[in-house]
């Protein structure tokens, strides 16, 4: 999962957010939790259309801090799919942060992948079309 820091993204964000005061720990810093669910939701988002259906988190196996995130800073997170089995699928998901300026490069803050179980309208685990 490692990569250059200021890596140039050429694909488009699953999700894209504005950090703002509310998703604050208490040393001032966004809340690492706030930043694991946007990249649940990001990861989620490339799984259910990878799975073609509803999908649901059974783990998440690993995620990395790299930087903090300030109030102020444009969140984007980039999923992608990188494994899919009988069942259940992995997302690659990385976290960049940026200013509202035009032009601003985003920097890498955070990485993770997380794993996803294809359900059945009954809730059942079902086969991924391969």
């Amino acid at each position: 999962m490692r990569g250059n820091q200021n890596s140039e993204i050429k694909k488009e964000p699953s999700i894209r957010m504005l950090a703002m005061p509310a998703d604050t720990n208490p040393s001032g810093d966004i809340f690492g939790g706030w930043l694991m669910s946007l990249m649940d939701l990001a990861g989620a988002n490339v799984a259910f259309q990878r799975a073609r259906g509803r999908v649901t988190t059974v783990a998440v196996d690993k995620i990395e801090f790299h930087r903090p995130v300030a109030v102020g800073d444009v969140v984007s997170c980039y999923a992608s799919v990188s494994y899919v089995g009988t069942t259940s699928l992995v997302t690659n998901v990385e976290v960049y942060v940026g200013s509202r300026s035009p032009g601003s490069k985003e920097i890498k803050v955070t990485e993770g992948e997380f794993t996803y179980v294809a359900l059945d309208k009954n809730g059942r685990k079902r086969k991924i079309a391969k």
